[in-house]
């Protein structure tokens, strides 16, 4: 009887060991993280709260302010992390879907269609419910989406992620300027709209989170279940189409997700930017480009770093505050370019 040797261990095979150990250490950091700042959140403000009365508070009780001051902290902490993991998620399945690292809901006018058809709706449609809101949003998002993709599919080459980008900056400076011919002449609907359109989340109440929470859901399945999908699409599309995939199909309903969270996202927090174009870019250096692990990873990132940012908004103009995303604008935008310089990302 012949005995084979064992094969040596090559140098490579170390890696799946090594990415392994990362991505339950990234895990348990940003778990340790989320609890962090939730409590920061529930905790910091205009008015600090002692531990006590967060108890009294999550017990209901409003005997005391720093009670009832927990009661409205609350919902606006969980609003936060829903509306940072539905950015990040949408960020990372645009940039899977796309091949394009720079694939954002703001930069490829996703938000900005929202934004228009919201405040179209405010101005001549009388919206001012948040359940309005979000279907007026999803359907801005998605006209948005749709227009994007046919101008970046004219010519020959079809839709190639630069021109994709180009076609989406381009679409959200237009949607930017019809969103102001539309305010300017009409104060009432700009004093509704402009503390929307910068982005925040302390309007939340506990019926905001229940009506918006069956689209965040319906989103977050989809992007899930494209996760395969889209670890396929990264191989490029000749290929993909050669191991069976079905290119298009996978490409439109991974959007179709990504469209749905951040329409919704958008819909009951404004167009907040930069959670989902810098946190994938993060994850990514946690867990690898595997978006069975980035998505879900990718979702804890955004819900830590949004919430990160409110409690930020609150502490650092007290007893006034910040809007989050005008927060997430002073963090996302020079820790992208510090990012993008240091590992020279071209291409996913």
């Amino acid at each position: 009887m012949t005995v084979l040797a064992p094969t040596p261990t090559a140098p490579g095979d170390a890696r799946p060991r090594r990415w392994g150990r990362r991505r339950v250490v990234g895990v348990a950091v940003l778990v340790t993280a989320l609890v962090i700042v939730a409590v920061l959140s529930v905790t910091f403000g205009a008015r600090d709260v002692a531990p006590a009365d967060i108890w009294a508070g999550l017990g209901g009780s409003t005997d005391t302010a720093s009670a009832a001051a927990v009661g409205k902290r609350v919902p606006r902490t969980i609003l936060a992390m829903l509306v940072g993991a539905a950015l990040a998620v949408a960020g990372a399945v645009l940039q899977g879907a796309t091949r394009n690292p720079l694939a954002d809901p703001q930069i490829l006018g996703i938000n900005g269609g929202a934004s228009l058809a919201i405040v179209t709706g405010i101005a001549f449609f009388g919206l001012s419910t948040a359940s309005a809101y979000i279907w007026v949003g999803l359907l801005g998002a998605g006209a948005a989406a749709v227009l994007v993709y046919a101008i970046g599919s004219l010519g020959r080459g079809g839709p190639t992620p630069l021109r994709l980008a180009l076609a989406g900056a381009v679409t959200a400076v237009a949607f930017s300027s019809l969103v102001s011919a539309i305010l300017l002449p009409r104060i009432n609907v700009m004093n509704v709209f402009r503390f929307w359109q910068i982005g925040g989340v302390g309007g939340a109440t506990p019926e905001t989170i229940l009506q918006v929470l069956p689209f965040l859901l319906v989103g977050f399945v989809v992007c899930f279940a494209s996760a395969s999908a889209l670890n396929t699409l990264a191989l490029g599309d000749e290929l993909a189409a050669g191991l069976g995939a079905r290119v298009r199909t996978a490409r439109l309903l991974s959007s179709a997700g990504a469209v749905i969270l951040c329409g919704a996202a958008t819909a009951v927090a404004g167009p907040i930017g930069f959670i989902g174009l810098v946190v994938p870019h993060m994850i990514r250096l946690v867990v690898g480009v595997d978006h069975r692990w980035l998505l879900p990873v990718s979702a804890l990132g955004g819900a830590v770093l949004l919430t990160l940012a409110d409690v930020l908004g609150r502490i650092v103009a007290r007893p006034e505050e910040i809007e989050v995303g005008i927060i997430t604008a002073l963090i996302g935008a020079p820790f992208f370019i510090a990012l993008v310089r240091r590992q020279k990302m071209r291409a996913l």
